[in-house]
């Protein structure tokens, strides 16, 4: 049993228009660092990490997990979609288990604004939908990081509740099974 369940993994890559969602690999590494270093997409995930720190933790295949997509634009990582089960230990459940599945994406700066964030969630939401039928998806952001909360709309997410958390005030939705992607 898998962190999402009994899921075979890595599955097939997700083709969409654009886009393939696949299983990292030794090229992303670069991509990778140049994710967690950037000041831009450290904004609201508690800064960036430094440089050198990334280059001696990141390992040679990164991301090599269970959950973990790579975004890929032509060949390119571009950025990365995550699936993980929510801490029970954390705020925001909609399950009395808590456990529930948790969305989370990242993307380089230059990728920002050309749809590829929509484009590749609601492709994993969809292949989630098919893989674990009946499972609710969670999706929690900063209140301040409006880009996040338009997107959650967009992708069918509803606001459940709102908490501190890190120091900042949290958006915490959920997309329940069937809910319409685009």
């Amino acid at each position: 049993m898998t962190a999402l369940g009994p899921v075979a993994w890595p599955p097939v890559p997700i083709r969409t228009e654009r886009l393939v969602l696949r299983a990292s690999e030794a090229q992303d590494r670069v991509a990778f660092i140049e994710l967690f270093a950037s000041p831009e997409v450290g904004t609201y995930t508690g800064g960036p990490r430094p440089r050198d720190e990334l280059g001696r933790a990141v390992p040679e295949v990164p991301g090599r997990r269970t959950g973990l997509f790579v975004i890929d634009l032509d060949g390119a990582m571009i950025g990365m979609i995550t699936l993980d089960r929510r801490d029970a230990e954390r705020p925001g459940h909609v399950r009395p288990d808590a456990g529930e599945a948790e969305l989370g994406y990242l993307l380089l700066p230059e990728a920002w604004g050309y749809g590829y964030a929509a484009e590749a969630c609601s492709a994993v939401l969809d292949w989630f939908a098919d893989t674990l039928p009946g499972e609710p998806v969670v999706l929690c952001t900063q209140t301040a990081n409006e880009r996040a909360g338009r997107l959650a709309a967009k992708l069918g997410f509803t606001e459940v509740a709102r908490f501190e958390e890190y120091g900042a005030e949290q958006w915490f939705g959920v997309r329940s099974p069937g809910a319409l992607s685009g």
